[in-house]
């Protein structure tokens, strides 16, 4: 059974009894998860061909090809100049973004070392979930091989609630843990 599958047929149903939702569509679900590496400070130290090396991690991870992002303008205080790729970035839907993220709470989460869980403070306005890693280094998908340099990591889940409450009840029955 995959993940996705194992949400709709347990999670579901017990998350409408803990929320008190009558309608089953009414339930807080997943609508996508984001997943993007900033790039732009490497823009104006090194060469565009060094980009190639992010695409292909962000595709072990997530196993789907990632997306450049230029600069729409330039900005002299930064260093930049219009055109120059500044991150690269997937969206996973449905069945991908369920798979990455019962990987990321069962395979990565327990690799990162001192960690105690989230806070309240990672929701949104919007009730969306963001994360920040200071490496990719503890992905299982990665090897030493793979990496010559670290850099940072944004994850940010998408729900379908309007309510914090909702979505930190959502992401605790995917196995999420808040301090």
């Amino acid at each position: 059974m995959n993940t996705l599958e194992a949400f709709n047929t347990k999670v579901l149903k017990n998350l409408q009894k803990q929320l008190a939702i009558k309608n089953i569509n009414a339930v807080p679900k997943i609508n996508k998860v984001i997943v993007s590496i900033g790039i732009g400070s490497l823009a104006t130290r090194k060469s565009v061909k060094d980009f190639d090396e992010f695409e292909k991690i962000i595709t072990k991870i997530t196993g789907q090809k990632a997306r450049v992002y230029k600069s729409k303008k330039a900005i002299s205080n930064f260093k930049l100049r219009e055109g120059i790729p500044v991150m690269l970035q997937t969206t996973l839907r449905k069945q991908k973004a369920y798979d990455f993220l019962d990987r990321f709470m069962k395979l990565v989460m327990p690799r990162l070392r001192d960690f105690t869980g989230f806070t309240e403070k990672n929701f949104d306005g919007q009730w969306n979930f963001s994360i920040w890693l200071p490496n990719y280094n503890i992905f299982p998908e990665l090897s030493l091989d793979d990496v010559s340099t670290t850099m940072g990591l944004q994850i940010t889940i998408v729900t379908t609630t309007k309510d914090n409450a909702h979505a930190k009840a959502l992401l605790q029955w995917l196995w999420f843990i808040f301090k």
